[in-house]
């Protein structure tokens, strides 16, 4: 294994890069052209505003560059195929009634299995003369009808009509590219888990097939030549020094002795190296007590590091966990943090507290730059000189988004839920990464959570994305997944 920092993964670099949108203007011989070619100017301009590519084919290779006969659409449609490793999902958008037909034609021509979108423009009460008028309304349910008849899977915007250059539509367009990402990324998402499964967390088993027949693959690493490669190492290294720069630069390290710091650092190539060799988006480290009993630390800085530069990195081996993460993560280009459905706060039925020890990124805490300690709950067992590289730190008052995904063996399928919530200012005092969550009917979802058998582990982001989430993993994806609202 050629040691060295990762370069940016598949995952990473969706997230960061803008969404590519193959455009479909729609049109109809017998309404007026001129609203055709105004709403493309108009829609490409929005997209432009939004930070969204456009594929679409010229002004002047169709009428007005709409799509209205079986040639325009066999056009668009190899367009759209020439472009299908750039494309993440497909708006199509109506400034008039639209040809429903070519529309369908152009999706199945090109059948690139992304999510739709479906736009119409409103009409203007003023101008609903034979020259000005739309029948955008009426077009859009016959796009939908002859969608739906062909087994085409779209997204509706957020109402029937909609100003495409209004705050409402800006909206829906990051929505839908948030959708876009997840989907996307999901499909090919590589993930990476070292060591075995904790003994006693039987909570974080998975099917390592039933992610497979997703597109996502799961690579192992043995913590016996994790260890192997680090004794390799010297301290002088470059990369070993790099690493312990970087880590006194991320957190507070003036309580962690020297050699704790060194052994994370080399810790750190490790993990680098093997990240960046098999391409992965997303860990999941055994972290204890083989890692304190036989190395010395706790890897929780280096996971925290690794989550904050939006390569996701979740503790006790929970690769689903982890897979969580990542999906929250595309949606809203922000770190995604594990934690443990953990503690009721007092007598408050919507109130509790969510902990780990913690690998937490340090953008979700209120301090820039978090403390360094040991880990408390393992030190009883291992000693406290073993389990230096906790992060410790009060997540910020904010929204979020949850999400658990599963494994269901049982029904042979992915299932996942998903919502919505706020950490708080609520007084507390206790120790690793913790936050006081408030979630509407939360009594509610606890008894959902337990009664259909899903884990302690929660991901979280600090962003509202539930709904896009939910969407993708519902519709595009196929795995069922239960809405908290």
């Amino acid at each position: 294994m050629a040691l060295a920092y990762p370069q940016p993964n598949a995952a990473a670099t969706l997230t960061a890069r803008p969404v590519t949108l193959g455009v479909i203007v729609g049109n109809r011989g017998f309404f007026p052209a001129h609203l055709a070619l105004s709403g493309r100017k108009t829609i490409l301009e929005v997209l432009e505003k939004a930070g969204i590519r456009a594929i679409l084919p010229d002004e002047d290779a169709t009428n007005v560059g709409a799509i209205v006969s079986l040639e325009e659409a066999r056009l668009c449609a190899d367009l759209f195929k020439k472009h299908r490793d750039e494309i993440d999902g497909i708006l199509v958008t109506l400034p008039n009634f639209g040809e429903e037909r070519a529309i369908g034609d152009v999706l199945r021509f090109a059948n690139l299995d992304v999510p739709v979108l479906i736009h119409a423009f409103p009409d203007d009460a003023t101008k609903m003369d034979i020259s000005n008028r739309r029948d955008s309304f009426c077009g859009k349910m016959s796009a939908c009808n002859n969608l739906r008849q062909l087994g085409i899977k779209y997204t509706l915007t957020t109402n029937h009509t909609m100003d495409p250059t209004g705050e409402a539509f800006a909206a829906d367009l990051q929505r839908f590219a948030a959708i876009c990402r997840v989907v996307r990324g999901m499909r090919t998402a590589r993930l990476g888990m070292m060591g075995a499964r904790p003994e006693a967390f039987k909570t974080v088993r998975f099917s390592e097939k039933l992610l497979d027949q997703a597109g996502i693959s799961v690579d192992t690493f043995d913590l016996s030549e994790v260890f192997g490669r680090i004794e390799r190492l010297s301290d002088g290294d470059g990369l070993v020094q790099s690493k312990l720069a970087s880590i006194r630069e991320y957190a507070r390290t003036a309580k962690v002795p020297e050699q704790s710091l060194m052994r994370m650092a080399k810790f750190g190539v490790v993990l680098d190296g093997w990240m960046a060799d098999n391409q992965l988006d997303a860990t999941a480290i055994q972290c204890w007590t083989s890692m304190e009993e036989y190395f010395g630390v706790v890897p929780c800085t280096l996971m925290s590091m690794s989550s904050n530069k939006l390569n996701p990195s979740a503790c006790e081996t929970d690769i689903v966990g982890a897979l969580a993460m990542l999906a929250m993560q595309l949606a809203s280009g922000r770190p995604s943090a594990l934690v443990d459905w953990n503690n009721n706060y007092g007598d408050d039925p919507d109130k509790g507290v969510v902990f780990h020890c913690s690998n937490l990124p340090k953008d979700v805490f209120v301090d820039d730059i978090p403390v360094m300690d040991y880990q408390e709950i393992i030190a009883g067992s291992v000693g406290k000189e073993n389990t230096f590289g906790t992060i410790y730190g009060r997540i910020k008052e904010s929204p979020f988004t949850y999400l658990r995904i599963s494994t269901d063996d049982f029904a042979g399928k992915i299932v996942a839920y998903t919502g919505e919530g706020v950490f708080t200012d609520d007084p507390i005092d206790t120790f690793g990464g913790y936050g006081v969550v408030k979630v509407p009917r939360l009594q509610e979802l606890l008894a959902y959570i337990c009664e259909n058998g899903f884990e302690h582990h929660v991901s979280i982001n600090q962003s509202k994305v539930a709904s896009a989430v939910h969407e993708a993993f519902t519709k595009y994806l196929g795995w069922p997944t239960h809405l908290h609202k």
